[in-house]
C-alpha cells in the first residue's frame, strides 16, 4: 500500500465531497490507477495487465466503496477501505457491470448525477461495451463529467505527497551524480540507459517507469526513441531524463553532459537553458499562471517567438509522470501553493538537433522551492 496514514485519505475524500456538493454530484465513479490510488492508497503493479476493470465510488457522504476483481481483495483489505465488493474476473458476460451498477444505485438517488473524470488527460479504463452497460444499469441516474474535481484535487499536493516526491528526486539526484561511473567515450548509449536504471534502483527507486534521452554532436535529435547501440564520441552531448518511482510518486528531471569536451556552442545553449529555468523559477508563485511560466522561459529562449515543436516547457508531476497543468501559452491555470511542476525549457541548436533541461519544483506560499538539486551552471564534461 502507498505509505500514508488513513487521515490523509479521509481529508482527500472530504474535500472531494465538498466539491461534489457544490457541483450537484451524488457520487464519483473512478476507474484509473492514479484516481483509485488517490482515495485508497492501493499501490500495485498489477495495473500493467489490461484484462480486468477496477472501480472506486466516492459517495456524497461516507467512505469510498471499492468494486474490484477478487484477485485484488487481500491488498485492498490492507487499506483503510472497508466496503469492498468483489467478483471473479475476467467474466466475459458481466465483468463487474452489475456489481458496480448496484453500488451506484445504493448511494445515488434515482435522478442523481454521477461524476466521471473528463477532459484533457483523463480516460475511462474499461471496455466501451461495459461503459454502455453501466449507463443502462444505473436506471435513470446520469453519468456526467466530474466538474474537474479530480484535476483540482490532484494538482495541489499535501505536505505528505510533496515529501514523497522530494524523496524520489533525491534518489534520482544520487543516480545522476554517479553517471561518470557508466558514461564515457566509447560507451554504448543503450548500455548507459540500462546501467542508469540500475543506479536508480541501487539508490532506492522502486522502479524506473520512464527513461528517455539522447546523444549527438553538440546536441541530440529524437529524445523519446529507445536508445541504440551507438557509441558515445568526443564532442557528444548526452542527456538522460528519468521518471523514477518511490512509494508511488514520480520524479521527472534530466541532466546533460558533454563527452570529453564541450563546444562553445553547446555551452552557450546549456547556459541559456539554465537561465530560462531560472526565469520560470522566479515567476513561479501563487497567483501566477502556467502560461506566465511558459512566457518567462520563452523570452529567454526565443525572444518570445512562441516556443518549440515539443509543445510545452513543462507540466505537473505527482502520481503520474505528467499531470496538469501544461506550461503552454493557452493554459491559464492559476498556480497555488502545493503544486509540483517540472520546468522543461528546450532550445534548437541547429541541424535538427536541440537540448533540453528539466528541474522539479514546488510552489510555496512565498514563491517556489526546488525538489531536484539544481543542475550545474555550466555544462559538465565527462
Amino acid at each position: 500500500m502507498s505509505g500514508f496514514e488513513a487521515s490523509e485519505y479521509r481529508v482527500r475524500t472530504e474535500r472531494a465531497q465538498t466539491m461534489m456538493a457544490e457541483a450537484g454530484l451524488e457520487a464519483l465513479l473512478l476507474t484509473t490507477e492514479p484516481d483509485v490510488r488517490y482515495f485508497t492508497g492501493y499501490l500495485t503493479r498489477f495495473w500493467e495487465s489490461p484484462t480486468r476493470p477496477w472501480f472506486v465510488i466516492v459517495p456524497a457522504a461516507g467512505d469510498p466503496i471499492a468494486v474490484i476483481p477478487s484477485i485484488g481483495a487481500p491488498l485492498m483489505q490492507a487499506s483503510w477501505i472497508t466496503d469492498i465488493r468483489t467478483w471473479r474476473s475476467p467474466d466475459y458476460l458481466d465483468d463487474g457491470v452489475s456489481l458496480v451498477a448496484e453500488a451506484l444505485r445504493d448511494c445515488v438517488s434515482t435522478s442523481g448525477r454521477i461524476g466521471v473524470p473528463s477532459g484533457p488527460e483523463t480516460h475511462v479504463r474499461l471496455p466501451r461495451d461495459s461503459w454502455d452497460a453501466i449507463g443502462q444499469a444505473v436506471e435513470g441516474r446520469r453519468l456526467v463529467g466530474d466538474a474537474l474535481i479530480l484535476k483540482r484535487l490532484r494538482m495541489v499536493k499535501s505536505e505528505a505527497e510533496i515529501g514523497k516526491i522530494r524523496t524520489t528526486c533525491a534518489i534520482a539526484d544520487r543516480a545522476f551524480a554517479r553517471v561518470p561511473e557508466i558514461a564515457a567515450e566509447g560507451a554504448a548509449l543503450d548500455d548507459v540507459f540500462r546501467r542508469f536504471q540500475m543506479l536508480c534502483l541501487e539508490e532506492g527507486a522502486d522502479w524506473v517507469s520512464y527513461l528517455a534521452g539522447g546523444a549527438g554532436q553538440g546536441g541530440y535529435g529524437d529524445i523519446i526513441a529507445p536508445a541504440t547501440a551507438q557509441a558515445l564520441v568526443k564532442g557528444d552531448v548526452l542527456m538522460l531524463d528519468t521518471g523514477a518511482v518511490r512509494d508511488g510518486y514520480f520524479c521527472d528531471f534530466d541532466r546533460n553532459w558533454a563527452i570529453e569536451r564541450a563546444t562553445p556552442e553547446s555551452q552557450s545553449a546549456y547556459v541559456r537553458l539554465i537561465e530560462a529555468s531560472d526565469a520560470a523559477f522566479e515567476a513561479a508563485r501563487p497567483g501566477a499562471t502556467a502560461a506566465d511560466l511558459f512566457h518567462a522561459m520563452d523570452a529567454v529562449l526565443t525572444g518570445g517567438a512562441g516556443g518549440s515543436d515539443a509543445g510545452r516547457y513543462g507540466h505537473g508531476l505527482g502520481m503520474q509522470l505528467t499531470e496538469w497543468p501544461s506550461l503552454i501559452p493557452d493554459d491559464h491555470t492559476v498556480l497555488e501553493a502545493g503544486m509540483v511542476l517540472t520546468l522543461e525549457p528546450g532550445i534548437d541548436v541547429g541541424h535538427g538537433l536541440g537540448m533540453v533541461h528539466e528541474e522539479n519544483i514546488v510552489v510555496t506560499q512565498t514563491g517556489a522551492d526546488y525538489l531536484s538539486t539544481p543542475a550545474p551552471r555550466s555544462l559538465p564534461v565527462l
